[in-house]
């Protein structure tokens, strides 16, 4: 029996948020909350235990506004700075459980936290620093603590090698461009999906709405929601009318259940 499980996304913006700093277009003004986007992450929960990917700049105020008291792991997707820059407000869950905070990254995320977050690693910490351990993820499949088991889907970002994560039947597929033949046969047979979706113009490192609609059409998810959302996509309402059946808009504090 497939276990089920939940899915909270806490965030579904690029890389400045929405709304965006000094904007005043119709998206960035918008009183709809689900128009407001901060750095795209999710929080998924297994048999009451929470694991996030990526701890973006928002990391702290979406724990806070999810009301997470547990967290047992990080998993990362890729390096860049709206994915990992709030990796120092893990410290808050070592003081709450007591325990150092389990990272899961490749080779490249480790390097860049290492650089980033120095004072977390190496001997004779500071007192409050965060407390972590790194666990390197390769392009196979593994299991997250004693909870799911996750496999990686190696895609690229413009050329940056990122990692989306099937767990079961539900992937997560942010920050990506391209996805190479091998990979998307590791995605055959998911039924939830959230996809990259920044606009619909063509852009060099993330999917179009048409790019995203030819993954979807190939793997025929039962349901896709697109996330890194850029304001100039749309307003929630504007977006929702453009898509297919089956195809929605995420938004900030959208709750899935993964069966």
């Amino acid at each position: 029996m497939k276990e089920r499980f939940t899915v909270k996304v806490l965030g579904t913006g690029t890389s400045q948020g929405v709304p965006v700093i000094g904007c005043e277009c119709e998206v960035c003004t918008s009183n709809d909350p689900k128009d407001n986007r901060l750095r795209s992450s999710i929080l998924i929960n297994w048999k009451g235990e929470n694991f996030v990917v990526d701890s973006g700049p928002d990391f702290r105020q979406q724990m806070l506004r999810e009301n997470v008291k547990s967290l047992r792991a990080v998993l990362y997707t890729h390096e860049h700075k709206d994915h990992v820059a709030g990796m120092d407000d893990v410290r808050s869950y070592n003081f709450l459980e007591k325990r150092d905070m389990e990272l899961y990254c490749n080779e490249d995320v480790s390097a860049t936290l290492k650089r980033e977050f120095h004072y977390a690693f190496g001997d004779n910490l500071y007192p409050g620093v965060p407390r972590v351990n790194i666990n390197l993820v390769e392009n196979k499949p593994f299991q997250l603590l004693d909870g799911p088991m996750v496999t990686p889907i190696l895609m690229y970002h413009y050329k940056m090698p990122v990692y989306g994560y099937r767990i079961g039947d539900f992937a997560y597929l942010t920050d990506v461009k391209t996805i190479p033949p091998s990979e998307l046969e590791k995605l055959k047979g998911v039924k939830t999906l959230i996809l990259d979706c920044l606009r619909e113009e063509p852009h060099i490192s993330h999917l179009s709405l048409e790019e995203a609609l030819d993954i979807i059409r190939e793997l025929k998810p039962n349901k896709t929601y697109l996330t890194h959302i850029s304001h100039l996509f749309g307003t929630h309402e504007q977006i929702k009318v453009k898509l297919p059946e089956n195809v929605f808009p995420a938004f900030d504090g959208l709750e899935i259940d993964v069966q």
